[in-house]
């Protein structure tokens, strides 16, 4: 049963991360950008999340607003910060995503408090047992995992059979051809940073549910699992950050129980990422 229960809770952190590192490796796929304000964009839809929640009652209400003006926030980002710089070196874009990253927390700080927010009355906190178990699930950790599926089947479903979803992936995987075809390469790019924004923004949302907090620096440790994910994975790999993003998170599972008095949550986390990329360092799949 301990081990049912482990592979859960690594299953709903895993969800997390998928949700948080896809958006990278979708910005990464189609312009070869480590997009590091990615993490203050999951930031952000945990703030949106917990004010509306607690302004209006509405969980859900709170999670499409979340979706949307993140969504449209990551388009901005993209516009001012990055299509400027799309014909410098890579590297200028990376420290330009980082300064904002930085300036980001700042903000948060000054106009939300160093200190969080929480849920006045936290959604979704009762807990009840898998039927022929005795392992107690709450239903926000069963919504992390229902909502994690949801997400990806209609990205893939979306990607495989609407006109826009083809341009999407033939703009991710050949962008001159897709071009030559036709394809409005600027509105792939708006289009791809809003889906990545909006599901780093349900992500924060979520984190915010299961630990009933959301701070300034909330999205730095899940920003650095997730630029590792997309490595492991294979840079710019959908399949590959879903199954890294899975994988790490049953690790660190485990390893929170069998090697906790050695590591910390976050340490075995690295551990297991540097031990892998030593083994397989151009990641578990390729681009695809």
């Amino acid at each position: 049963m301990l081990y049912f229960e482990l592979v859960i809770q690594g299953i709903v952190q895993g969800a997390i991360y998928a949700l948080v590192a896809l958006g990278l490796t979708l910005v990464y796929g189609l312009l070869r950008i480590l997009h590091v304000a990615h993490a203050a964009l999951f930031t952000l839809g945990g703030y949106i999340g917990v004010i509306v929640t607690n302004q209006t009652g509405s969980f859900v209400l709170a999670l499409v607003a979340a979706a949307l003006i993140v969504g449209i926030v990551g388009m901005g980002i993209y516009r001012l910060a990055y299509e400027p710089l799309l014909d410098k070196p890579p590297f200028i874009a990376l420290i330009a995503s980082i300064a904002l990253f930085i300036a980001a927390e700042e903000i948060y700080r000054i106009v939300f408090g160093a200190y969080g927010l929480s849920y006045l009355n936290p959604p979704l906190q009762s807990a009840f047992t898998i039927p022929g178990t005795a392992i107690l699930i709450k239903q926000a950790e069963l919504l992390v995992i229902i909502l994690a599926i949801l997400l990806l089947l209609v990205l893939a479903s979306f990607s495989q059979r609407t006109r826009t979803g083809v341009a999407w992936r033939a703009t991710v995987n050949e962008p001159a051809m897709a071009e030559s075809f036709g394809v409005d390469i600027k509105k792939i790019r708006y289009l791809n940073f809003f889906i990545g924004s909006a599901l780093a923004a349900i992500a924060g949302v979520l984190v915010a549910l299961l630990n009933n907090l959301v701070e300034p620096t909330m999205g730095s440790v899940p920003s650095y699992k997730a630029l590792a994910i997309i490595v492991l994975g294979g840079l710019g790999s959908i399949r590959g950050t879903l199954i890294a993003a899975l994988a790490l998170g049953v690790i660190e599972s485990f390893g929170t129980i069998y090697a906790g008095d050695l590591l910390d949550r976050d340490a075995i986390a690295f551990a297991f990422l540097i031990l892998v990329l030593m083994i397989r360092p151009q990641g578990l799949l390729t681009k695809g």
